[in-house]
């Protein structure tokens, strides 16, 4: 797999003209993009710089080094990778929201204060809402099973990306994210753990763990808890794809229920993306996995792949996702890299919208496709249209939060997805612009609100001022 890397790299260069230029071609030619360059120090014989570079390959980096150590006007002084000074010692820290600043204020925050509180939690476990953290926390819960696009790493390796996680919810959302990172696999462990720390929690977002048990520990989950279970791999991409696919359609001029679609990967995504699809209403799915369309003649054993095998594919379709593609209005991929190629996406219908989400490589390299596709959308950030979850669970746990949900149900996660697409006004939407960006404001605002006033009407809020019987 190739792997990006973005370097700090500190150099000793000659003070003399040309020797910046001399180094900044050799970046060039070993596929660098250099980003700042900061004078460290100088003197009348030597400058110090640090040059911050991206590299679409890793493995080119030592190569490099290589190279500019052999200049004689140049000496690589330091290396320091971006990535890891990032994470370094973590991402995340547990601050208080209450100073203790004498005893007084000891006396009210613990005891013999906090007695009281404990007590009336006792007769109504409602006030733990607004009277502890329980009210704005998420527990992120993983087993490391499916950590990003690498696999079954464990637990431990599965840490800074839950961090990660947690950032995003606190940044966009507001939401207080704690890491659970869970060194049990079997899905009855993983079912219980979060029941025994559920108490403490408003909601549980699932992340990372491998299809197909994570359909049954979320199943499971949602029916024993009482608070929100989302399984953001699953409903965070699915509501992010609608919304894309609702402004995409609009471009082409072309509507759900009347287009063909082909979705390659029958995992967590590629089933909750099926769903959601159904939901509003498209009507001609067919899902791919290794061994081609699923149909109702190939008799899955898996519980998540007999779902689609009855729900999609009406007309009993076989055949490689190559085959099936042809003549098909919609490519949404959520399998591999390079799957397809130009002469695939040619005999789709004219004009087709072409999700290819896989990450960092899609299932077709835009540039093959770029100039037949009437829509192109990816899961990376370098390319228009970046299909991100991140445009979906801060503002949906928000919206939850905000309501006490009992739970999320595909009408949330509709009007979540129509809410974002609304976003992009219609004198803004383009074929390069079908979804917002991570940074607009309005998405975490827009999307909470659609999810709280759909939790309303599904009769899943029990928003109600507890606080207000306590103090009056």
């Amino acid at each position: 797999m190739v792997m990006p890397a973005n370097v700090l790299i500190q150099l000793k260069l000659q003070n003399k003209p040309g020797t910046l230029a001399k180094i900044l071609t050799a970046i060039g030619e070993y596929g660098g993009n250099v980003g700042s360059i900061d004078l460290v120090s100088a003197s009348p014989d030597f400058m110090v710089r640090d040059i911050m570079i991206g590299m679409h390959d890793s493995q080119q980096l030592k190569p490099l080094l290589e190279k500019l150590n052999n200049f004689p006007e140049a000496r690589v002084l330091h290396v320091a990778d971006r990535v890891f000074l990032a994470h370094r010692g973590g991402k995340i820290q547990v601050s208080a929201k209450r100073q203790i600043l004498n005893r007084e204020d000891l006396s009210l925050v613990y005891t013999p204060g906090v007695a009281r509180v404990s007590q009336a939690i006792a007769q109504n476990p409602e006030y733990a809402y607004d009277l502890t953290m329980k009210g704005n926390s998420v527990a992120i819960v993983t087993d490391g099973s499916a950590i990003l696009g690498l696999g079954n790493l464990g637990a431990r390796a599965a840490l800074p990306v839950m961090e990660g996680k947690a950032v995003l919810f606190k940044q966009f959302g507001n939401v207080d994210a704690v890491p659970i990172c869970l060194d049990v696999h079997e899905p009855e462990e993983i079912i219980a753990t979060v029941l025994a720390i559920a108490p403490q929690f408003g909601g549980i977002n699932l992340e990372d763990i491998a299809a197909p048990k994570c359909f049954e520990i979320e199943d499971k989950l949602t029916e024993l808890l009482d608070i929100p279970v989302f399984h953001d791999d699953q409903h965070g991409t699915a509501i992010v794809v609608l919304a894309g696919l609702i402004n995409a359609l609009k471009i082409v001029g072309k509507d759900l229920a009347g287009v063909k679609i082909v979705i390659s990967g029958a995992g967590a995504a590629g089933v909750a993306i099926t769903r959601i699809l159904l939901d509003a209403g498209a009507e001609n799915i067919i899902v791919c996995d290794r061994q081609g369309a699923i149909s109702a003649q190939r008799h899955p054993s898996v519980p998540s792949k007999r779902w689609l095998a009855e729900h999609t594919n009406r007309e009993n379709k076989n055949g490689t996702l190559k085959e099936v593609l042809a003549g098909s209005d919609v490519f949404i991929g959520v399998s591999g890299p390079g799957l397809l190629h130009r002469e695939d996406i040619l005999k789709m219908a004219p004009r087709p919208v072409v999700f290819a989400l896989a990450n960092p490589v899609p299932e077709v390299e835009p540039e093959e496709v770029y100039d037949i596709a009437g829509v192109l959308a990816t899961g990376r950030s370098d390319y228009p249209n970046q299909i991100n979850n991140v445009l979906a669970f801060p503002g949906v746990f928000r919206g939850a939060l905000d309501c006490h949900a009992r739970a999320i149900n595909g009408e949330m996660s509709l009007a979540a997805a129509r809410a974002l697409a609304g976003i992009v006004r219609p004198d803004e939407l383009s074929a390069d612009y079908i979804i917002p960006a991570v940074f607009n404001r309005d998405v975490t605002r827009k999307v909470a609100g659609a999810v709280k006033e759909a939790a309303i009407k599904s009769g899943l809020s029990r928003r109600i001022n507890h606080f207000k019987d306590i103090i009056g």
